[in-house]
């Protein structure tokens, strides 16, 4: 009995050290990655492949169901921490477009992919859809952490409508392949049972995430806890129980978990900074978990044998039916042929697709394992491909907005549980009409108050007669409904960029 127990413990600690030692290889990378111009993720999945069985870690791991757990744990949360800090004001203004790139642009791509797979796969038409479904969603967690960690700020509402559609469109992906699974492995299931399928996986979605969302945020400001380190355990209940209440009722819990952290993320509640700080460190340990055990299911020696037919699809997607999709999900929408482009090309494939393809493994599939490698090639070409040049395409379609760097205040806003007001960084434009001028004399609705002053690496206690320079971050108290009025006057340029696009 003692050495059988000395044994575990033995195993468990060795497990914790290959932890910590991925853990760390994933935040080096993660700072390479800045350096190479190579998106982190595909770094990830990188070292996930090298601690593999085939690589130099040499690390067993054959196992789909965990590999689909994990990654559907991952996602909810990272789905969650992107909409906390999603704006819900730009996000307003494009929500129809987001909603049809996240409907119709995911069907159009499946049934693209679809048809050209099956023809060059030589596959029945129905799994060729299954292979377009699962490739047909872009990856929150890919475009999330591309666009903020290379720093890319996009002209007008190009940026919020891809936050959306990556945010949204995985339910109608998720479906979409489930109910071709269920048409391969069951023939002649009723198109109305998977029609009541969606609507009812939409529908409980929505009412669900908003719902608990309201309620999060309303336990927040209601519960007084002692100890604030319980503040994140709290939300972090929060963000479980609206996506597997919701999944266990038969809702998408993707798009609860998302729509309930815009709902949290829009309103005001205690330790807000603190908390959003939380989430984003959550998010990026989900990722890098995510990522690497993708990884670490795959075989190199397998990926070799579909390179062509992988890089095929790839080259399909990403030049014919991601820019099909787009411009066909977008035909009624006032927008300049460059920025349906510049959405055209941000259309970048991640850990959605790679978990999606475990779904065929667990169903026994005939050719599951085909779709699982070329999912994942076609993952690693969008990545390397797109994600290394967004940046450029961005400047050469004229659409990459000036890079303003926000002051991180080391203030922090508790609001009470009836306040309107918000606190706001901002940064002074050089077009402002308030450079140059104290502040006492600024033309501010009578609920602004500027609390601190920031100048390069200096912070300024405001008084009266402070003149405010181009370039200073301000720190800003106002009613919620002064907030747009007060943007124009710091920074006009950018608020008419957001009306362009």
């Amino acid at each position: 009995m003692a050495h059988a127990a000395a044994a575990q413990s033995l195993s468990i600690d060795f497990v914790l050290v290959w932890i910590a030692i991925l853990l760390i290889a994933a935040v080096v990378a993660s700072r390479l990655s800045d350096r190479l111009g190579v998106p982190s993720l595909l770094l990830f999945l990188a070292i996930g492949m090298l601690a593999g069985s085939e690589g130099i870690g040499g690390i067993p791991f054959d196992d789909a169901r965990l590999t689909q757990s994990i990654g559907v744990v991952a996602l909810a949360f990272i789905l969650f921490a992107g909409g906390l800090e999603t704006e819900w004001a730009p996000v307003r203004t494009v929500l129809w477009r987001g909603l049809s790139l996240a409907t119709f642009g995911v069907v159009i791509t499946t049934a693209l992919c679809g048809v050209f797979a099956a023809w060059l796969l030589a596959i029945p038409w129905t799994e060729g859809l299954l292979l377009g479904a699962i490739i047909s969603s872009t990856d929150a967690a890919a475009v999330f952490s591309v666009m903020r960690s290379q720093g890319i700020q996009l002209k007008g509402r190009i940026g919020p409508l891809l936050e959306l559609e990556s945010g949204s469109n995985d339910p109608m992906a998720v479906l979409l392949t489930l109910a071709l699974i269920k048409l391969i492995t069951v023939p002649g299931t009723p198109l109305l049972e998977f029609v009541w399928m969606f609507v009812l996986e939409i529908a409980l979605g929505l009412a669900f995430g908003y719902a608990l969302g309201r309620a999060t945020v309303w336990s927040l400001n209601r519960i007084r806890i002692q100890a604030e380190g319980l503040y994140p355990v709290l939300l972090i209940a929060a963000a479980s129980m609206t996506y597997g209440l919701t999944a266990t009722l038969g809702g998408s819990g993707f798009l609860a978990v998302y729509v309930a952290g815009i709902v949290i993320g829009n309103a005001n509640f205690v330790h807000k900074r603190s908390l959003i700080r939380f989430t984003n460190g959550l998010a990026w340990l989900m990722q890098i978990a995510m990522f690497l055990t993708l990884g670490l299911l795959v075989y190199p020696s397998r990926l070799w044998k579909v390179v062509g037919l992988a890089a095929a699809v790839s080259f399909f997607l990403i030049v014919v039916a991601r820019p099909v999709s787009v411009f066909a999900s977008l035909a009624l929408a006032s927008m300049p042929v460059r920025s349906k482009a510049m959405v055209a090309w941000v259309g970048l494939r991640g850990a959605v697709p790679i978990v999606l393809a475990t779904f065929p493994l667990l169903a026994g599939l005939k050719h599951s394992e085909l779709f699982f490698n070329v999912v994942f090639f076609t993952v690693l070409v969008s990545v390397l491909i797109q994600g290394t040049t967004l940046g450029r395409v961005a400047k050469w379609l004229g659409l990459e907005a000036e890079a303003t760097s926000r002051p991180v205040s080391p203030l922090e806003f508790a609001p009470g549980r009836k306040t309107n007001s918000d606190i706001e960084e901002m940064v002074i434009g050089e077009g402002s009409v308030i450079c140059g001028k104290r502040i006492v004399d600024l033309p501010f609705p009578k609920s602004a108050l500027v609390v601190l002053l920031s100048r390069g690496d200096e912070y300024l206690v405001p008084r009266g007669g402070t003149v405010l320079r181009a370039g200073d971050g301000v720190l800003v108290l106002a009613d919620k409904a002064d907030l747009p009025e007060l943007r124009s006057l710091l920074d006009p340029a950018a608020a008419g960029e957001s009306e362009e696009a």
